[in-house]
This record gives structure tokens, C-alpha cells and sequence, in this order.
């Protein structure tokens, strides 16, 4: 039973580390979004989109029950990190797409008026929320039942993982959002590394997936077993170190979205 809670308290600081990189990114398309206005609409336009990342997490954690027992979303969910994932470190690597994200979004929200701006805010902090439900919910499907019965469709222990990963990441938003971006900006390796992570996490979904008893392609208990939490764990702790120690890592400017 006691590495039972091992496994939960590992799985959950991940999931931490992974929200507060998720929720710098939030926080600074949010700042490029809005840099165009004047400052007391500047404020007020960041200060809206806190609050509609805030709403849109809180109402993604209504889907938990739905996400966690329809194999079929399950199977858009991989695939939908997969494909943000990868599209991210492929552009990284070999293109120039990223170079200039920042200016573009802004060339892009310049002349717009606060209202549009505001819209721009909501559409990107929807994606967000996307993204961090997803993730939480493919790491916490791959943990083993825990003894506390369910709750909205899942088990008691798994729906208390993404709670808490989804808190954490609105508190991340709100108050440790600067110090992800100063991070990032101090090594722009790392995320890159959480969106392979991403992907790597919507491999873990996959393999949920596969081994749901309405498709059977992999044991049921695969994704619980032994072998595979190794194997994604080992993973996950390499491409974390690699964005941690990666040569490309040396103070800039500004970090890259």
C-alpha cells in the first residue's frame, strides 16, 4: 500500500511541475496579447484573463467522470497531445516558427480594440485549460486504484490527483507565473521539454487507451503494471534532465512561448 502512495505523491509533484510550466506559457501569452493596449486596459485585460483561466480549469474538472470512461475521448485526448506536443518540438528543432511567436501574436493583436482582445484572451486561455485537463487526467488514469472508492466516475484517489493539479495550476497562474517565465527565459530548453512531455503524456493515454476492456489491443492491467510505469517514469526524469542540463540553456531576453 505504501508505494501505492509513492506512486501518487510522484505522480502529483510531475503533474505540478508540468502545470506551472503549462501555466507560465498562460501567463505569458496573456502579457503578449494584451501588451498592445494602453496600460490601465493592459491590466484589466490580464486581470480578465486570470479570471477566465480560473473558470475555464474550474469547469474542466466537470469533464473528469467524462474524459476518464468514453474510450473514444480518450483516444482524441491522446491524440491531442500528441499532435501539440510533437508539433512543438519538431518546430523547435527544425523550424523558425518559434523564433518569433511573441512578435507575431503581438503584430497579430495589434490595432485590435479591448473587447477583441479580451476574445483572443478567452480562445487562448480555453486551449490552456485543454491542455492541463488532458494532462492530469492521462497521468492520473495510469495510477493504480486506490483504496478510497470513486468518486464522479473515477477513482477517489485519481480525481484527487487532477484536483490538486488543477488548483495548483491556477495558483501557479496568479502567483508563481513570473517565476516560470524568468525560468524559462534562463533555460528555454525546458519548454520545449514540457511539451515533450506533453506528448510523451499523451502516450500514457494512449496505452490507457489500448488497454480499455471495449478495445483490448494491450492487457488491461498493462498500464498499471510493473514494467510500463518504469518504463514511463524512466522517461519522463530523462527528458526532464535533458531540459534541465540541455547546452542550449543561457540567460535571454525573454522566453520563448
Amino acid at each position: 500500500m505504501d508505494s501505492i502512495w509513492v506512486e501518487y505523491l510522484w505522480t502529483l509533484l510531475v503533474l505540478i511541475g508540468l502545470e506551472g510550466l503549462l501555466s507560465a506559457d498562460n501567463a505569458l501569452v496573456l502579457a503578449v496579447i494584451a501588451k498592445h493596449l494602453p496600460e490601465d486596459q493592459k491590466r484589466k485585460a490580464i486581470n480578465y484573463g486570470i479570471i477566465m483561466a480560473f473558470a475555464f480549469r474550474f469547469v474542466a474538472l466537470f469533464a473528469i467522470s467524462f474524459i476518464a470512461n468514453v474510450w473514444q475521448i480518450q483516444a482524441i485526448g491522446a491524440a491531442y497531445l500528441l499532435y501539440l506536443g510533437l508539433k512543438h518540438v519538431v518546430q523547435a528543432k527544425f523550424g523558425k516558427e518559434n523564433e518569433n511567436i511573441e512578435k507575431d501574436i503581438e503584430e497579430e493583436s495589434a490595432g485590435k480594440g479591448f473587447k477583441a482582445t479580451v476574445g483572443k484572451i478567452a480562445l487562448a486561455d480555453l486551449a490552456f485549460a485543454i491542455d492541463s485537463i488532458l494532462a492530469a487526467v492521462a497521468l492520473a488514469l495510469g495510477l493504480p486504484d486506490s483504496p478510497l472508492g470513486d468518486f464522479g466516475g473515477m477513482d477517489g484517489g485519481q480525481f484527487i490527483v487532477v484536483v490538486i493539479g488543477g488548483i495548483a495550476g491556477l495558483i501557479l497562474i496568479k502567483f508563481a507565473a513570473t517565476w516560470f517565465v524568468k525560468l524559462l527565459s534562463q533555460r528555454p530548453a525546458l519548454e520545449t521539454t514540457a511539451y515533450a512531455i506533453v506528448a510523451w503524456v499523451g502516450v500514457k493515454l494512449a496505452v490507457i487507451t489500448l488497454a480499455h476492456e471495449d478495445i483490448a489491443v494491450l492487457d488491461h492491467d498493462f498500464p498499471h503494471s510493473t514494467v510500463w510505469t518504469l518504463i514511463f517514469y524512466g522517461v519522463l526524469v530523462g527528458l526532464a534532465l535533458w531540459g534541465w542540463f540541455a547546452p542550449s540553456n543561457k540567460p535571454s531576453s525573454h522566453a520563448k512561448s
